[in-house]
């Protein structure tokens, strides 16, 4: 199984946005949409602090009779930042996710941050490599054995 490195390496790098703790629910909110992201990393320095997802936004709607543009980040954002290492697995990374219940995972080495990874990009990156093998049990299975002189 893939490792979370790999994953990284063939996506390319992608910029990771993150906002304050002190920035607008409005603000952080409105770069994740021009953006086309569902989470952001709060940072404080250096330090990550907590992440800010779409789903924190809609919790906040659906409970608060607050408005974005007056509050916080840091009234809204998950403290507890689960975080993955390049050496995670990705079926440990779906794990994770599944029983933590959350979509987004960032990527630390020796308190670096190197990216984020979301649900999607792991389903995408697992269903790839199960067609790969599918396509070559596939041939197999048509050519077991291909008999002598042959390059297998």
């Amino acid at each position: 199984m893939k490792t979370i490195k790999s994953m990284l390496d063939e996506r390319g790098n992608k910029t990771i946005f993150t906002v304050g703790p002190d920035d607008s629910v409005f603000s952080a909110v409105t770069t994740m949409v021009e953006k086309n992201i569902g989470a952001v990393l709060v940072k404080d320095g250096d330090a990550i602090v907590g992440i800010l997802t779409e789903r924190d936004y809609l919790r906040f709607i659906a409970a608060q009779g607050r408005t974005a543009r007056d509050t916080p980040v840091r009234e809204l954002m998950t403290n507890k930042v689960i975080y993955i290492t390049p050496e995670t697995e990705l079926n440990e990374v779906m794990a994770i996710m599944t029983a933590e219940r959350i979509r987004h995972l960032p990527v630390l080495k020796d308190d670096q941050l190197l990216g984020i990874v979301s649900i999607g990009d792991v389903v995408k990156q697992i269903s790839h490599e199960q067609e790969v093998h599918i396509r070559t049990l596939e041939q197999y299975i048509k050519d077991p054995y291909p008999g002598p002189g042959t390059d297998r």
